[in-house]
């Protein structure tokens, strides 16, 4: 099972994200850090575990307020060797050339931000084995064009399934829609995020068919320790 921690970026400073409401995110208070700074959490982060992905968002890139460029570069200079999963909100094919100019980082490409299904064919066809597709729900609302929900065949081999509302909440993990996407997903690599709190959130996950999950609150509440990940990641 691969767990990949969530660092949440907006406007230079590391935030707790609660339930995708992004306007009401504040600065994180961690255990994990002395501050708020990216490079601090990365190293506590890093500090818990030898995790071979971060996933990063950057908020400034998904609201449209401008890509932090120098993040991923700053992180791998803490995290060396980390393959860092990043979503700034993408979308188009030169932007994710830009990104992907960092040999460190793999694009994450977000439905909500997607226009329309041939938009993610285009991206994806920059470097197919370096993106990776998060559908993202609210509710029952999926956020994104409905054809790509519907035909897997847009679906590149990591796909994400992205519970917005659940993110940060005491609620647990989508179980049903994460069987549900396996179940259509054809082999695909497939991560659980959102509401997965403890040890417990995660063996469920794995159980409905999910490869990896991608995990914060838990990690800064310290209800997933070292010890779990290390029992984890022997699984």
């Amino acid at each position: 099972m691969d767990i990949i921690p969530v660092i949440d970026v907006s406007r230079g400073t590391v935030v707790r994200a609660v339930r995708g409401d992004r306007i009401n995110y504040k600065p994180i208070v961690t255990p994990l850090a002395a501050t708020s700074d990216p490079t601090e959490v990365a190293a506590g982060i890093g500090g818990l575990h030898p995790f071979e992905r971060v996933y990063i968002a950057d908020l400034d890139g998904i609201e449209g307020r401008g890509r932090n460029t120098d993040l991923v570069p700053q992180l791998s200079r803490v995290l060396p060797g980390v393959d860092f999963w990043i979503d700034a909100g993408t979308g188009s094919r030169g932007a994710a050339r830009s990104l992907l100019a960092t040999p460190s980082a793999t694009l994450v490409i977000g439905s909500e931000t997607l226009e329309s299904v041939s938009v993610l064919n285009d991206i994806t066809a920059e470097a197919p084995g370096r993106t990776v597709l998060s559908l993202d729900f609210r509710g029952d609302e999926f956020m994104g064009p409905i054809a790509l929900l519907n035909d897997t065949s847009h679906w590149p081999h990591f796909v994400i399934v992205m519970t917005l509302g659940r993110i940060g909440s005491d609620e647990g993990p989508d179980l049903a829609r994460i069987r549900d996407v396996v179940r259509r997903a054809e082999g695909r690599r497939v991560y659980a995020a959102g509401g997965l709190r403890h040890r417990v959130d995660v063996d469920a996950a794995r159980a409905a068919g999910a490869c990896g999950a991608l995990i914060a609150s838990a990690l800064h509440n310290q209800n997933i320790t070292a010890g779990d990940l290390k029992e984890i990641a022997g699984r």
